[in-house]
């Protein structure tokens, strides 16, 4: 077995939207070679994104840096022909100008900023995306104003509300409603 100390931070360019099934991939293959003990993690930076869409909260996991994979690994020769050998592999960021080829490890400062951006990511809060906009005509579809018509005038992000001005019997009222209780018309 190899020390931790000898094992280096290295990326892996894969196709984007296949960085996580590349991740599996690794793990099962090199489990089968008997690679496994060499490497000592595999990281696919992700967050929580939540959207609002036709006023129904959708959340879902998407890929901080699409399109590279990230692996801790010592022994790198045989690690290397056995990931450029896989499906959904480009090959490794940062290949040496020499004639092999091999990859160049991250510095130890990329390292610290990459992980450290990893245990921000898996710290956050979920993240909404806000649908609306200043000025945009929408419609009431929840509450005891439903059916109502009005245009956003302030977007509250803290609190995930948005002030709307309606007009109930001729007069322009403002209302405070959630993004899930109006649409785009």
């Amino acid at each position: 077995m190899i020390d931790t100390q000898d094992k280096k931070w290295y990326v892996i360019r894969a196709i984007s939207g296949k960085e996580l099934k590349l991740k599996s991939e690794i793990i099962k293959d090199l489990a089968y070679e008997n690679l496994d003990q060499f490497i000592d993690d595999i990281l696919v930076p992700t967050e929580r994104v939540v959207q609002i869409r036709n006023g129904k909260k959708i959340s879902k996991e998407k890929v901080y840096y699409p399109g590279y994979v990230l692996v801790k690994s010592g022994e790198i020769e045989k690690v290397v022909s056995a990931i450029k050998s896989m499906n959904n592999v480009i090959g490794f960021l940062k290949e040496s100008k020499t004639s092999d080829g091999a990859p160049v490890p991250l510095r130890p400062i990329e390292v610290s900023r990459l992980l450290g951006k990893v245990d921000e990511l898996t710290m956050a809060t979920e993240m909404v995306s806000i649908p609306f906009k200043l000025g945009q005509s929408v419609k009431v579809i929840d509450g005891p104003f439903n059916g109502f018509n009005g245009t956003i005038e302030k977007i509250n992000e803290e609190k995930r509300k948005l002030e709307i001005m309606v007009k109930i019997f001729g007069r322009k009222t403002p209302l405070e409603l959630s993004y899930l209780q109006v649409e785009k018309i």
